[in-house]
């Protein structure tokens, strides 16, 4: 049996998360021992492990909950995960291309900026009119 603050330094996750994954269903409630500490076993760490992945993977709560559920069945083809996966995947490309945008959009309005003075400064001009950029972002 672990104690949330072993479970926490084996996966990394501080303990007012752990508690909020509890409180979320992500994970079940904690045995207690007769001190009233919670007690987690090997399936516990386990499960903390999976969750804390997918958090790092960016997925939400609500997609590692559906993913929870699904890995109580594993008879089941993983067609329902592997959509997850996907389109969480399609998010995180719609991000990156608003971040190249982002990126792109900043290295312009930087090259743009060759005054001495904030008022020549392009970038304090851009920032003030979203007209002066080259599109949207």
């Amino acid at each position: 049996m672990l104690s949330i603050g072993d479970l926490s330094k084996r996966t990394g996750v501080k303990v007012p998360t752990i508690r909020y994954y509890e409180q979320m269903g992500l994970m079940g409630a904690a045995e207690r021992s007769e001190g009233n500490q919670r007690r987690y076993e090997k399936t516990d760490l386990e499960r903390l492990a999976f969750i804390r992945h997918a958090r790092d993977l960016g997925l939400d709560i609500p997609a590692i909950r559906e993913l929870i559920a699904l890995s109580r069945h594993p008879e089941m083809p993983c067609a329902d995960a592997d959509k997850i996966a996907a389109d969480h995947l399609v998010a995180v490309r719609e991000k990156i291309a608003k971040l190249q945008r982002l990126e792109h959009e900043l290295e312009r309005i930087i090259s743009h900026c060759d005054g001495h003075s904030i008022e020549d400064c392009y970038v304090i001009r851009a920032l003030s009119d979203h007209g002066l950029c080259d599109g949207e972002h």
